[in-house]
């Protein structure tokens, strides 16, 4: 993973002793298993970001995180790189996140530190390595992001395949994933070489992550990584012997967050159609680069967009998850005029027609979506008559709606519900938030 804005200091904190180690894994809870699709960003850990985990989870019910990176301190001692912590540190705040019905993955490597198994040149000692971080924070997935330099160390990638197949016949229960780079054209030929080898050693691959990140082409971040996905489910199902559908069973899809290392940008629109298409195609994960650095100021918003392929709720509730159209008054559709996708497109009732400005998701993260876009109050406005438009999806209240009993849709940032201006029914009524009443221009059929 690109770690750009990685910090580089290290603590100069003692070893912890076999029997502190011990310790801390008979206090690990309970581990929790991972379920069949799921969001799991990256989160660069230290004591300055491990509290964030926490934060993310209350602001939008995401509750699997990537805990990046493990890398050599010396020998067969791994470390967290950004701050040098031995393993056993964050345990309070990982098990906060496993009392909530969570769970983390710990990730080696990475683009800069290097990987345990280039230090480690024993099989054994780096089995007991691996088994060590799994029984001391009571997890069951292990995460190797293998690029740069390490990639092409074929000794060490053989040995860790070797330790990891000898991890799964001590502890079936311990699921492996490989991140690794990918062009639009699927997996090269070192990555790919990386996973056959895994094969050939007996090791079970759950995930194969691909980053969909620095393309460096130029081209659309979005295009390019709905690209590699299809390209890489061909090639896993190849390799597997597998269909293309449990193939993409056993992907995960993992941009940067925004600005990307190069001259790429994903957005949030880019976010919404990438989890519509993993959804679509039963991708197994959703992550990116990176919850504190990236992700944090912009509300997590990138971790709420993804956590819609878990099922997580956050925020309005009352969602189906389905997608359709609105129905209202006059038995005309929701729709976005124009079909336009731009931001502050007015949202508007029209003759229903069936097309992709009238086909809205009512998630069960309390958005309500069409275009990859949200359904907005402009200027989070909550007086009567504010105006709803469509947006980039930011997580903010003017953006959480709750479909009530009586058909009502709520706006829950002004307690106000969606409203046909004017008591009108003409095509083109422009819709806006007002106090409820009940009136039949505030009622409205959501897809189920």
């Amino acid at each position: 993973m690109r770690l750009t804005h990685a910090i580089a200091s290290l603590s100069t904190l003692a070893l912890a002793s076999a029997a502190a180690l011990v310790g801390a894994a008979s206090e690990a809870h309970a581990a929790t298993g991972l379920p069949a699709h799921f969001a799991a960003p990256y989160l660069q850990i230290d004591s300055g970001t491990a509290n964030d985990m926490a934060a993310d989870t209350n602001a939008t019910g995401l509750k699997y995180y990537t805990l990046a990176f493990l890398i050599p301190r010396s020998g067969c001692t791994p470390q967290w790189e950004a701050s040098g912590d031995s393993v056993g540190a964050f345990a309070s705040q990982i098990n906060a996140v496993k009392s909530a019905g969570g769970t983390v993955i710990v990730s080696f490597g990475g683009a800069e530190g290097g990987e345990l198994a280039q230090t480690c040149t024993s099989v054994t000692s780096l089995t007991a390595a691996y088994a060590n971080v799994v029984n001391t924070y009571g997890i069951t997935r292990l995460d190797f992001d293998i690029e740069g330099g390490t990639l092409g160390d074929t000794a060490a990638n053989q040995r860790r395949n070797q330790a990891l197949a000898a991890l799964q016949a001590q502890n079936p229960a311990v699921q492996v994933a490989y991140t690794l780079a990918v062009d639009p054209g699927g997996l090269p030929s070192q990555e790919y070489n990386v996973l056959s080898d895994a094969k050939s050693k007996g090791v079970s691959v759950s995930a194969v992550n691909l980053m969909t990140m620095d393309f460096g082409n130029g081209q659309n971040a979005l295009n390019d990584a709905e690209s590699a996905a299809r390209a890489s489910a061909g090639q896993l199902a190849s390799l597997y012997g597998i269909s293309t559908s449990a193939a993409y069973g056993r992907i995960g899809l993992t941009p940067i967050a925004g600005q990307n290392d190069d001259n790429e940008y994903f957005s949030q629109s880019d976010a919404q159609t990438l989890e519509s298409f993993a959804a679509a195609n039963g991708v197994q994960e959703l992550s990116f680069w990176e919850v504190d650095y990236y992700d944090k100021a912009t509300g997590y918003a990138y971790s709420r967009i993804f956590n819609q392929l878990t099922g997580g709720s956050t925020g309005g509730g009352g969602g189906t998850g389905k997608t359709g159209q609105i129905t209202g008054y006059g038995s005309k559709c929701v729709d976005v005029a124009a079909a336009n996708s731009a931001n502050g497109t007015a949202v508007q009732l029209y003759d229903c027609n069936g097309s992709g400005a009238q086909q809205w998701t009512v998630g069960t993260d309390g958005t309500v979506r069409a275009l990859g876009k949200c359904l907005d109050v402009a200027s989070a406005g909550t007086a009567d008559g504010s105006k709803v438009q469509i947006y980039d999806c930011n997580g903010t209240a003017a953006q959480a709606w709750q479909h009530q009993a009586n058909g009502e849709l709520v706006n829950t940032g002004s307690g106000k519900c969606l409203d046909a201006t004017g008591n009108s029914s003409a095509n083109g009524t422009r819709l806006q938030i007002w106090t409820c009443f009940g009136s039949g221009n505030q009622q409205w059929n959501v897809p189920r």
